[in-house]
């Protein structure tokens, strides 16, 4: 028995997405977009159930609903990944071929030609009638098209699964592959022999629900995932899900819905009651049917509501021969039997049979025989409700939790869908890799064309840098002197914008009025000084250069300037002024009179490393001052220019509230520009509970957090985290011993959430190295070759011989 599917094509004709059927029917398809897994809670689930209630209840009698889950065994393709650089080149090697499962998920609303309850079980789906066109359509069939119309206009309306038309080229595609048993390269035949059902070197098998007494104890819209549900947590996944992505075959699920009249099946299924009682005593299957209809007929008399429906779920997997194909049975077999359900499968004819009807033009061919009868509910919790993880057109580069194959997602969001501040913040202990995962998203953003600022009290992020020796610069406090940053200084007059003498008068303000609210005559008068200045003065333009013509000229602001004592303490202003300049405790800092900003201008990889200063509050906020100034006038001077400042290792300063206010300063200043605030720290806690931290977790809407053994109660509170987020939290679980080494990781992005992984190759590993010996055996090699790549390569050549 073979198929010519040449001479007996199924789809004659197509416009947009209504696909005529050569046996009559005709179909409106889509491509589904479902949820990530792993990322919807039990109540999500319970959600997902509703709407596909609410969207499904209304279709009109006769309506048939097939969606199709398609899982192929696929290569990762690296060329996805973008980037040339060292790192990204070898990204790109590790991860190419790597085996995966690969989703796609389609869902039709058919039509039938022929709309009898009854059909024979062996009947020829391709039969062809005559064509009808879009004209010669009858009212019911315009209807029909109306109702499909509105329920897609539903689901789309959800905010986690969206419905596109299918392109006439994706029907054909599908119609194609189908037949051809999804073997590339290569047409190939259908053959059924001595009762094995071929398509080329493939033997196939099916196993179906497909009667009521297929069911046990009952379904429901998910179930604990045991491998990650404790004692803790209550981690969730859609009843069917282990024949979804966690089956790691080819295969296919066809869920298939009939919508048939209430009223009718409510005599039906009264008839059926009147002849099990009269047999009840002849056996435990007769109790079970009796009872199954009897909670039936309670659901519909119940719930108005409800809709009757005939059903059909059928797993079809493939294997080379005829013993792989036995041991794939015998996995769906248990995960049936985990469900409490005893599937049938078709043997001879009658699985050829279920081939051809678990094509999408062909479902509703499918005979009572062949369908359970139960309520639309029941049904729609045999739904598979997620797809694999979705990559973003651009991004960071993580990994998906399944096959640890590479997945991108945009943390950027320039068209603000997910979140409307890009400003993130990593949360980890000591040792579980903070610096190492940021070290991973500033590299990529670098890569990509992102200047970044990193604000460093550790010491992480100079190795990664010296991989792009033109374009970064590192700036290290040393006691005693200076960073070349002169706030006051400007090339031309022209240089001396409102913009300009606004940044000068703030940093002022917070040299001297720190922690105080300065009224708005005091800061008017602070710019008029300002403007007179420099005016007045012909250069070179300092700090001490300002604070001598204050000096000298206070007594003439007033009748100059219009500036009373009331506005403006001159006294005051040069008393607190006195540390910063000439031989005053920090006036070290501020000794510059030609200001060395300019040479930040054309890096993109800026480093402040001030770990010297970690423990001293007043230096350390003075040179964030000069940093912030810095930043203002060379590196965002172009406001659609994306930036991103990293603060890394300010657990203990951040408790200094003349620090944390600098802090926030930069998260106010970065709303301006086209940039991103982002910090490191080993708990939120470390953020102080005042209004100040408030306002900065407020505007951080990218969160990352790694395994934390002391728990997540205080990051769910100050983040308000979901119940889900919590679960998700606890569910990371890290391998650092196996031959794929990762480490697991909680990502929120605005509302979404999920776990991903981060595994890179040991180029890229030995790349962001911080300490340790091998981070030091690098070290020596780049001391004498002056090379990171050359370091790198030598480095990995060494280990791997003596290995």
């Amino acid at each position: 028995m073979n198929i010519n599917l040449q001479d007996y094509y199924p789809i004659i004709d197509q416009q947009e997405h209504l696909i005529f059927l050569a046996n009559g029917n005709i179909a409106l398809g889509y491509e589904l977009e479902l949820p990530e897994i792993f990322s919807l809670s039990e109540k999500a689930y319970e959600k997902l159930h509703s709407t596909w209630f609410q969207a499904l209840k209304t279709l009109p009698v006769g309506s048939v609903v097939h969606k199709q889950d398609i899982y192929l065994k696929k290569e990762f393709e690296s060329k996805g990944i973008a980037g040339n650089t060292f790192l990204s080149k070898a990204t790109k090697k590790h991860f190419q071929g790597r085996a995966l499962l690969e989703h796609q998920s389609y869902i039709f609303f058919t039509w039938p030609f022929q709309k009898s309850f009854s059909r024979p079980r062996m009947a020829n789906p391709f039969v062809k009638v005559p064509k009808k066109l879009p004209g010669e359509m009858n009212t019911e069939t315009r209807q029909f098209m109306a109702a499909v119309s509105d329920s897609v206009g539903y689901l789309n309306n959800t905010a986690n699964i969206s419905l596109k038309p299918i392109s006439k080229e994706k029907a054909i595609s599908i119609t194609n592959q189908y037949f051809n048993g999804f073997c590339a390269g290569s047409d190939t035949d259908i053959r059924l022999k001595n009762g094995e059902l071929r398509i080329g070197n493939q033997r196939l098998g099916i196993l179906a629900i497909n009667h009521e007494s297929c069911f046990g104890q009952g379904v429901q819209t998910s179930k604990p995932h045991s491998r990650f549900t404790s004692d803790e947590i209550s981690f969730h996944k859609g009843f069917l899900d282990d024949f979804g992505l966690e089956l790691n075959e080819d295969h296919i699920v066809n869920q298939v819905l009939f919508l048939d009249e209430r009223s009718r099946w409510i005599a039906i299924l009264n008839n059926k009651r009147e002849e099990l009682l009269k047999s009840v005593n002849f056996g435990t299957q007769n109790k079970i049917f009796l009872s199954q209809i009897d909670e039936t007929l309670e659901t519909i008399g119940k719930d108005e509501q409800s809709r009757i429906v005939r059903g059909q779920v059928n797993i079809l997997f493939s294997g080379k021969d005829q013993k792989e194909l036995s041991q794939i049975s015998s996995r769906i077999k248990s995960g049936f039997k985990e469900l409490d359900i005893k599937p049938y499968e078709p043997a001879g004819s009658l699985l050829y049979q279920y081939f051809l009807n678990s094509y999408f033009g062909h479902s509703p061919a499918f005979s009572n025989e062949d369908l359970y009868v139960t309520d639309l509910r029941h049904a729609l919790c045999l739904w598979i409700n997620n797809t694999g993880y979705r990559s973003d057109k651009k991004g960071i580069l993580f990994n998906e939790r399944l096959f640890n194959t590479p997945v991108i997602k945009d943390v950027w969001d320039s068209d603000k869908k997910r979140i409307k501040a890009r400003n993130f913040a990593i949360f980890a202990p000591t040792g579980e890799g903070k610096s190492f995962l940021a070290n991973n998203i500033l590299r990529q953003f670098f890569e990509g064309g992102t200047r970044l600022v990193i604000i460093d009290l550790g010491g992480s992020y100079s190795k990664f840098a010296k991989l792009y020796p033109k374009d970064h610069i590192i700036l290290r406090y040393e006691h005693g002197k200076n960073l070349g940053i002169n706030p006051f200084y400007i090339a031309k007059p022209d240089d001396l914008s409102p913009e300009r003498i606004e940044d000068l008068c703030g940093f002022l303000m917070e040299l001297y009025a720190s922690g105080l609210k300065v009224a708005k005559e005091g800061q008017v008068a602070i710019k008029k000084i300002l403007r007179f200045y420099y005016e007045q003065e012909s250069g070179p333009y300092s700090l001490e250069g300002f604070y001598r013509f204050v000096s000298t000229n206070q007594e003439t602001f007033e009748s100059s300037l219009g500036i009373g004592k009331d506005y403006f303490d001159a006294v005051q202003f040069l008393h607190i002024m006195s540390e910063y300049v000439g031989s005053g405790m920090y006036g070290f800092l501020f000794e510059s009179r030609e200001d060395q900003a300019y040479k930040l201008e054309d890096k993109r990889l800026i480093i402040f490393e001030l770990d010297e200063v970690r423990n001293s509050r007043e230096i350390l906020s003075v040179m964030l001052k000069l940093i912030k100034s810095a930043v203002q006038r060379t590196i965002w001077k172009n406001p659609g220019e994306r930036g991103i400042i990293l603060f890394d290792e300010f657990a203990k300063q951040l408790k200094f509230d003349n620090v944390l206010e600098s802090v926030e300063f930069y998260y106010q200043a970065i709303r301006k520009q086209e940039g991103a605030i982002g910090i490191v720290l080993q708990s939120i806690n470390q953020l102080p509970e005042n209004a100040t931290a408030a306002s900065i977790l407020e505007n951080t809407q990218v969160i990352y957090s790694l395994h934390n053994e002391k728990g997540y109660k205080d990051l769910v509170r100050r983040l308000n985290l979901s119940v889900h987020d919590l679960n998700q939290l606890h569910s990371i679980r890290n391998d650092l011993k196996g031959k794929r080494k990762y480490t697991e990781i909680f990502i929120k992005i605005g509302r979404e959430s999920n776990i991903f992984r981060l595994e890179v190759p040991p180029e890229v590993y030995a790349a962001y190295l911080t300490d340790g010996r091998e981070n030091q055996a690098i070290m020596e090699i780049y001391e004498r070759t002056k090379n990171m790549e050359v370091a790198i390569l030598e480095f990995l050549t060494t280990k791997t011989e003596k290995s």
